[in-house]
């Protein structure tokens, strides 16, 4: 529900809806979005880019931000399909790195980097996934396999300590797992709601993952256990 759903529907003030928002998050209750609320994912269903976009915003866009600050002139990127992905992409294009060339399936990502100038878009296609708007499947995977790239950043919707990075979709973990397999340093760019959590498909091993980025509020006792695994953790 948004805001001015609540406001019409409770008669009360705009300021006492989001007050009780804010408070029924931190409980645990639900989680907020741009504009209102939604009740809490579950981690093994899949759910619209459109809709996932409007779920912790402000710590997406910051995770972009340093995801991008990573990159340099004359190297090559894979972008995975996401929301978090999304916005590095829009910072890249803000910060316009010189003959960068970037790889990915993601159809919204591909259409945000399409005009970016002094940047080589590959698009890599496939069967298209409607609600992540990607390409999967076979065709994908062997184009895939046949690229290299100095970064790939990932998008998950869980990372877990010991089973490491997941989806819910079986395809899109067997073209991820491809991908780390061809790039040099892997980047998973995911907000804290995703640390700790396990969805349906393994993308690969813990190991495979070079750095995280994520938000403030990770647990630090969880930044502990990742470091000790190996990983780079950047906290924004």
């Amino acid at each position: 529900m948004t805001v001015a759903d609540l406001v019409r529907r409770f008669d009360v003030s705009s300021v006492t809806a989001r007050a009780d928002l804010d408070g029924l998050a931190e409980s645990g209750a639900l989680i907020r979005s741009h504009g209102g609320a939604v009740r809490r994912l579950d981690p093994v269903q899949d759910y619209p880019v459109s809709f996932k976009e409007t779920i912790h915003h402000a710590e997406k866009v910051r995770i972009g931000e340093a995801a991008a600050k990573l990159l340099k002139a004359n190297q090559t990127a894979i972008i995975d399909s996401g929301t978090t992905t999304l916005q590095l992409a829009r910072h890249i294009k803000q910060l316009k790195p010189k003959n960068l060339t970037v790889v990915t399936h993601s159809l919204n990502i591909a259409t945000e980097l399409a005009d970016a100038p002094a940047l080589n878009l590959i698009m890599i296609g496939g069967i298209l996934r409607q609600i992540s708007n990607s390409f999967v499947g076979p065709q994908a995977e062997r184009m895939i396999t046949e690229l290299h790239a100095d970064h790939l950043f990932l998008g998950v919707d869980g990372l877990d300590p010991e089973l490491g990075p997941t989806t819910p979709d079986i395809l899109e973990a067997q073209l991820n797992s491809l991908m780390i397999t061809v790039s040099s340093e892997v980047t998973v760019v995911a907000d804290a709601s995703k640390i700790g959590r396990r969805s349906l498909s393994s993308i690969g091993a813990i190991s495979s993952i070079h750095r995280l980025i994520t938000d403030n509020r990770v647990l630090p006792e969880t930044v502990h256990i990742l470091e000790k695994k190996g990983l780079q953790v950047i906290v924004v």
